[in-house]
């Protein structure tokens, strides 16, 4: 059959590409995309008219353009089948201004050019548009819809700008193996798991993006990832607003995160991301208020005790500034603090707490948070800890500098090319001078933290409370892990519930006992083993089945 050839422009003695056009019912088209796409030479375009058409294709090193012809509506319904719409493996594709709709996957690209383009694109189970191994490619001014993931994005390079992810089972944008996209523009919202997830080595750009409505994290960057997140804004999800894992790092540059819960940028032990100050939306800018920086602590699971005495130190600073206002004397009133037990045990999310209620209170300025440990503190010759450790403690003024492992600093004290004790003196000084800019909290266990106070005559004297956290119940840590099936978009099987507190009170008994971490550490546990058992099933789990988790995974987890 024989279409029209239709040259884009062309150019004397240099032809346009070949252009088919697809028109059923027409005279001289092609009827269907299939018939058109086994005669177009490579280089060469199919151009579709009105029309639905319930046809899937795999194009094997082919280098061609579909687009829609302009004003025309045009869909690609793979609805029917158990494939993907659009296979691609090598050479290139174009699509423009065309409908996917796919039961499986959508459009699926590997080792191949694609540039997808004013497209709308939904698969029920798989992804919408999955890229692999591919060198470059382009997603432009697309909506992408009612999938189980919007993009998945693999050992790639390329873009993604001006598109909207929304309604989609599990991740809106995943983002992995090494690839380092660009994610620019973007609006991802209505999410079962995370707005994007970064895993395994990948360093995207993710900039000018909007994050909504995720059930997980705004972003979560996992196993050695690297993105920088730029001018993005992340608001009302149920997770963190940014998370890194261990090992990640990165950079959060002017970032927004509203609503979110807290810490709005997590960053767990040996990820070393860098974050400069968030920016903050119009509205948002007056900070939360004391009672619902209160309902905040209140709402963490157990530490009764912590509350309590959190809560006397706000009432006592509240009285003050009324008495302040009253012309009747107040008392000097240090807000330096001291936080002993073991790990896990929700010290670093209380100080955070902390800094936000002494801004609200008008204590400090920013009330932002700023974590160390030794070795930020620690220089490497005479002189340089001092220089150091005065450069970290300026960087904290206005907010809280917490200190973890606090211990750590006289453990060696004394011992020749140790600067520990040089670190603790700079900060006696430093806490009184400025014991009105900053609030410093050091933290470790409670016997250690005693010697730590030993080692200078004066560095007890600069605190003003000890608070001791205790370690979690069974009955708290069963609410803890909870609230991570809960955030994660799992059901848990009333009968898993007593295998978990069993498990709890076994571990709790053990001197290396790490509270909320170990709790955590079971949930990924659990997952893996659900990840196993629902992979054995010899086939594609429905949703029900991938949000189920049974007392059986729960024990092969605590095994």
């Amino acid at each position: 059959m024989t279409a029209p050839a239709v040259n884009d422009g062309p150019h004397p003695g240099r032809p346009g590409p070949r252009t088919l056009l697809v028109s059923p019912g027409r005279h001289g088209a092609y009827q269907t995309i299939g018939a058109a796409l086994r005669d177009v030479p490579d280089g060469g375009v199919v151009s579709v008219a009105d029309g639905s058409y319930p046809e899937t294709f795999e194009l094997l090193d082919r280098s061609l353009t579909v687009r829609a012809v302009d004003g025309a509506t045009v869909v690609l319904d793979g609805s029917g089948g158990d494939w993907p719409v659009l296979t691609v493996r090598g050479g290139s594709l174009t699509l423009e201004g065309v409908e996917v709709r796919a039961s499986v996957a959508a459009i699926q690209v590997e080792n191949a050019h694609l540039t997808v383009e004013r497209c709308t694109i939904s698969a029920r189970v798989g992804p919408a548009i999955s890229v692999r191994g591919c060198p470059r490619f382009a997603v432009r001014r697309c909506a992408i819809s009612g999938s189980a993931q919007g993009i998945v994005v693999e050992s790639s390079s390329g873009r993604v700008d001006d598109t909207s992810v929304d309604d989609v089972a599990s991740d809106g944008v995943v983002v992995g193996l090494g690839a380092d996209p660009e994610i620019r523009n973007c609006t991802i919202s209505d999410c079962g798991q995370r707005g994007i997830y970064v895993y395994q080595y990948a360093r995207p750009v993710i900039e000018g993006c909007d994050i909504s409505g995720t059930t997980g994290p705004g972003i979560a960057v996992a196993h050695q990832s690297r993105p920088v997140v730029r001018r993005t804004r992340v608001r009302n999800v149920q997770g963190v607003g940014i998370a890194f894992g261990p090992g990640c790092a990165g950079s959060v540059e002017e970032c927004q995160l509203d609503n979110t819960a807290e810490p709005s940028i997590e960053v767990a032990e040996g990820a070393t991301p860098t974050v400069t100050e968030p920016a903050r939306h119009p509205a948002a800018t007056g900070d939360v208020g004391l009672d619902d920086l209160l309902a905040e602590l209140d709402g963490m699971v157990g530490l009764a005790a912590v509350k309590a005495e959190v809560r006397a130190l706000v009432d006592e600073i509240q009285v003050n500034e009324w008495r302040r206002k009253a012309g009747l004397p107040v008392g000097g009133v240090s807000h330096h603090l001291i936080f002993t037990g073991a790990p896990g045990t929700g010290k670093t999310t209380v100080a955070r707490t902390y800094g936000k209620l002494l801004k609200a209170l008008g204590v400090l300025a920013r009330g932002q948070f700023h974590e160390v440990s030794r070795r930020d503190l620690v220089g490497q010759y005479i002189g340089h800890t001092a220089e150091k450790t005065t450069q970290v403690f300026e960087a904290a003024k206005g907010g809280v500098l917490f200190i973890d492992e606090a211990y750590t600093l006289s453990r060696q004290a004394g011992s020749g090319g140790d600067f520990g004790q040089e670190v603790i003196d700079t900060l006696v000084k430093l806490m009184e001078d400025h014991r009105d800019e900053v609030a410093v909290i050091v933290a470790g266990y409670t016997g250690e933290m005693s010697d730590f106070l030993a080692v200078n005559p004066g560095l007890a004297s600069r605190f003003s409370k000890t608070i001791e956290f205790e370690n979690y119940t069974p009955e708290d840590l069963l609410q803890i892990i909870g609230r991570m099936v809960a955030q994660g978009d799992y059901l848990m099987d009333d009968d898993a519930r007593p295998v978990l507190l069993d498990y709890f009170d076994r571990i709790s008994r053990d001197p290396n006992f790490g509270n909320a971490r170990d709790a955590r550490r079971l949930f990924e546990g659990v997952r893996k083993a659900q990840s196993q058992r629902l992979r054995a099933l010899g086939r594609m789990p429905d949703v029900t089945e991938l949000r189920a988790v049974t007392a059986a995974d729960v024990r092969t987890a605590s095994a």
